[in-house]
């Protein structure tokens, strides 16, 4: 009887792998789809609500800020966007729509995810925060989802891989 290496541990190394191997590719694109349709959908849902992109009223940008002003973590931030709710507004959600299309389409994606990551620590330090216990508050849930895009990028069916995967052109003599 030998000891020593398993026979039976497919790996990807080899050229075929194994449906695990397979699967483990492909790990990040549900998240990434599922992440870029919700900002999309998030950024055109607040462009083309008349009422949130206002300075006060029901539904109002303005108002849902001063609303959560004194119980945020950062109450300078919340200043800073009730000095112009609308432009506010707006940047959240022309942010959203930008990091939702380049994720969903791979584009730049490491730098959409962290603009996503970036948009959801926002919106958790401020709107959210209060949220209690904890877990109830959505914004920490995306902010976590971001992260494995941010660390790791589109690696599969995305415009960053067909851009990687193209010829460069040598700039100098040396290769």
């Amino acid at each position: 009887m030998t000891h020593g290496m398993r026979t039976d541990v497919h790996s990807s190394s080899r050229g075929g792998g194994g449906w695990r191997d397979e699967a483990a590719r492909y790990a990040l694109l549900p998240l990434r789809i599922f992440l870029g349709v919700t900002f999309i959908y998030a950024g055109l849902d607040k462009l083309t609500d008349s009422a949130f992109m206002k300075d006060a009223g029901a539904g109002s940008v303005g108002d849902m800020m001063r609303a959560v002003r004194d119980s945020s973590a950062v109450p300078a931030l919340v200043d800073l966007a009730l000095k112009n709710p609308p432009g506010f507004g707006y940047a959240i959600a022309l942010g959203e729509l930008a990091v939702g299309i380049g994720t969903l389409l791979g584009l730049l994606t490491r730098l959409a995810a962290l603009g996503g990551a970036l948009i959801s620590l926002s919106l958790w330090l401020t709107v959210s925060w209060a949220a209690d216990p904890y877990y109830y508050g959505n914004d920490l849930a995306y902010l976590m989802a971001w992260l494995p895009l941010v660390l790791a990028g589109a690696p599969l069916l995305s415009l960053d891989a067909v851009l990687r995967s193209r010829p460069r052109r040598q700039t100098g003599g040396y290769r």
